[in-house]
């Protein structure tokens, strides 16, 4: 294979630069999102527990939550479960999978111009409830759905 004078300088150039940047602390990780993730809300081991790590003293059940997803699922290893809120000024919405070892499934914060709609594959050990709590316009609401597994994915 013959390489040419100009490919040299082209791939040293960018080793180069490569270089610069790596010295001046371009590709490290950012310390503020770091500092944001929530272990606490990931190790709660129940619905109580969880409600208590997020801030909720109490969540009413609303009908403008939606969740959708498989009345039962035939492998727990991917379970498809989607998350719809029509309520106003919606903030945030987070699924819990009561029964897994970490309920917390998934998290996410909308601004005020997202249509607040999520689709996620989730991994579920046994049949459990699914929660859904939503924040909007500062205040949390809640829905649940039972998932019936009939091959678990968690270990199972």
């Amino acid at each position: 294979m013959s390489i040419s004078r100009r490919q040299v300088i082209k791939a040293g150039g960018g080793a180069a630069l490569y270089s610069a940047l790596a010295s001046v602390g371009f590709f490290q990780a950012n310390p503020a999102l770091a500092a944001a993730w929530k272990k606490d809300w990931f190790d709660a081991k129940n619905v109580p527990d969880a409600l208590k790590a997020m801030g909720i003293a109490s969540a009413p059940n609303s009908a403008d939550i939606v969740i959708t997803s498989p009345d039962i699922a035939e492998n727990g290893m991917v379970v498809p479960v989607g998350v719809a809120s029509k309520l106003a000024k919606t903030e945030m919405a987070a699924l819990l999978v009561e029964k897994n070892p970490s309920m917390l499934a998934g998290f996410y914060e909308f601004t005020t111009d997202a249509v607040p709609d999520v689709s996620m594959r989730v991994k579920m050990g046994q049949s459990s409830d699914v929660i859904a709590i939503v924040k909007a316009d500062g205040k949390f609401f809640m829905a649940k759905k039972e998932i019936k597994v009939t091959l678990g994915g968690c270990g199972g």
